[in-house]
């Protein structure tokens, strides 16, 4: 059994092993930290922790709260661009 990861609208099959989930994780962070080398980029910090936040509570904790954040910044974000059109219309 393959678990999936919903990433926005899109859906990541995952290995069904904790193990091998936990593995890639792990080499997706390390690989990132070299993103300045070709082919390796800073791009897989990221993905390797949305993969580990599958297994490890304090990474899913950590995601969550970074999600929350996001989502409150773009939308004051959105507030204020919308008060900055009325404002320029009227």
């Amino acid at each position: 059994m393959s678990t999936r990861l919903r990433f926005g609208k899109r859906h990541i099959n995952l290995p069904g092993s904790p193990v091998l989930r936990m593995a890639m994780g792990i080499a997706l962070i390390l690989f990132g930290i070299v993103g300045f080398l070709p082919i390796l980029g800073f791009w897989m910090v990221p993905l390797g922790l949305l993969i580990l936040s599958v297994d490890l509570a304090i990474v899913r904790r950590f995601r969550r709260r970074m999600e929350v954040r996001c989502g409150r910044w773009l939308q004051r974000r959105r507030a204020a661009k919308a008060a900055g059109q009325t404002q320029n219309q009227a």
